[in-house]
């Protein structure tokens, strides 16, 4: 429903209410009680609820996967602190053994999250959250390779770590360098059987797609033979920029100058490749407020966690642009530009006119069910049996039955004088008790006149009171 006619019924009702409450008069005791009662128990209801619903932490299934198998116990142990600080957002891990298994996890709606890249499964539902890390298109030669360049590469075969992971990084390569025409071929394979092919010179380059940390670089140079001085070899590529502008996955990146070695130095230069982000990826129908207290979460607890995995070091918030290749969650967005809104800013007008409506639709169940079961005030009782006895004193036959009549007038008056004296909101109004009082003292005067006995009676105590606290 729409603010405007949220608004318009709120008022609407608010407007019922207050003619059913003008029409029906004052509510008896035991409903006001009750009303009261269930608005207590109601209120206390809503509260319980509402503690548990923003204090009980949202668990989200996220899937990964990877060759080594990294990548599964980072998340695990992110996840784990999570839980240790009590965070508002819980990350239960799925791992899949691959990325390409995990992205089907998620397109398959499986889990709620996935670490995968933009070149790998289809993310049409997808929004970023955080970018986990940078992967860089790395093609190694082995030491004292004559390799500096893809023309180089005509004619011979490069082994792919990852196999089909990768498979849409080699066709980019492809078609920009018309690799096919130079008949350079591309094997699939795993760490263990590339050491050997190495070995063997059954390939001539490396194609790998890795974080650059110390512990997967450490891992690739373990898998070419040590030569001494003579040091790996890296081929650019020169086209980074056209295949970013085509393949919108990847990003034109700059190896920077010793990132293999340090001395001497390899590259000797800064060199162009290509760079493919790792994202933490969310449905798109995924809470907008779940997916903010994630990214604030893993923001916050990968300081703790960097040390024991550097790999998080990399972790920083997705392109905010429009125009971005994986599109930025919303909840994410309003984390990263500072723009996340309280609970009363959220709910402040829901909050409002519900309390109007809330409010406006209990007065009229109060006055419904007043008129359903309306029984006459007790005030009014007292004023009715008052009014009755004027036509019992007009046939009374004796003064006996004047006496015993003026005795039911005192009990009468006694009783709401205390009512009175209590400030009990049912007791008859003094005014409404003092004209009926004079009415019948005066039939009575009238009657005993008739009956031939004394014309007037001094006022008895309850009566005289009742004059005091009409004038109190």
């Amino acid at each position: 429903m729409e603010q405007e006619q949220l608004q318009k019924v709120a008022i609407g009702a608010a407007a019922v209410a207050v003619v059913a409450a003008v029409a029906t008069g004052r509510l008896p005791r035991w409903l006001r009680v009750t009303v009261v009662l269930a608005a207590i128990v109601i209120a206390l209801g809503v509260g319980l609820y509402g503690y548990r619903f923003f204090t009980t932490p949202r668990t989200l299934t996220v899937a990964v996967g990877s060759i080594d198998g990294e990548l599964p116990k980072t998340v695990s142990a992110m996840a784990t602190r999570l839980a240790t600080i009590n965070a508002p957002v819980r990350l239960k891990v799925v791992d899949k053994g691959t990325v390409i298994d995990a992205e089907k996890a998620f397109a398959a709606g499986e889990v709620d999250l996935v670490v995968g890249r933009g070149d790998v499964g289809n993310l049409a539902d997808a929004r970023a959250v955080v970018i986990v890390s940078n992967t860089v298109v790395l093609i190694v030669t082995p030491p004292g390779s004559k390799i500096e360049e893809m023309a180089d590469l005509k004619g011979k075969t490069i082994g792919v770590i990852g196999g089909s992971v990768n498979g849409q990084v080699v066709e980019a390569l492809k078609k920009e360098y018309d690799l096919d025409h130079l008949k350079v071929a591309f094997r699939p394979m795993v760490p263990f059987e590339a050491k050997q092919a190495i070995a063997a010179k059954q390939i001539a380059a490396l194609l790998v797609v890795m974080p650059v940390t110390e512990r997967y670089l450490g891992l690739l140079r373990s898998l070419f033979p040590p030569a001494g001085k003579q040091g790996l070899g890296l081929v650019p590529i020169e086209a980074a920029g056209a295949i970013a502008a085509v393949f919108r996955a990847y990003e034109s990146y700059d190896l920077p100058k010793g990132t293999l070695r340090g001395s001497p130095p390899i590259p000797d230069d800064d060199l162009t490749t290509l760079r493919v982000p790792v994202y933490l990826l969310a449905k798109k129908t995924l809470d907008d407020d779940a997916v903010t207290a994630l990214a604030k979460s893993i923001m916050d607890t990968r300081r703790d966690l960097v040390a024991e995995h550097p790999i998080l070091a990399q972790i920083s918030a997705p392109s905010t642009d429009k125009d971005a290749f994986v599109p930025i969650h919303p909840g994410a967005a309003a984390y990263f530009d500072g723009d996340v809104k309280t609970f009363f800013d959220k709910y402040g007008d829901q909050i409002f006119y519900g309390s109007m409506l809330l409010g406006s639709l209990t007065s009229l169940f109060a006055g419904a069910w007043k008129f359903m079961a309306k029984e006459p005030d007790p005030g009014d009782r007292a004023l009715a049996r008052l009014c009755a006895l004027s036509e019992t004193i007009e046939t009374a036959a004796d003064e006996p039955q004047i006496a015993d009549l003026e005795r039911q007038i005192d009990r009468i008056l006694h009783a709401e004088l205390d009512k009175i004296a209590r400030r009990d909101a049912d007791a008859a109004e003094p005014s409404a008790l003092t004209l009926a009082t004079y009415r019948l003292e005066r039939l009575i005067a009238q009657r005993r006149a008739a009956l031939g006995g004394t014309a007037t009676r001094t006022p008895t105590a309850p009566r005289d009171t009742l004059l005091e606290a009409r004038h109190a």
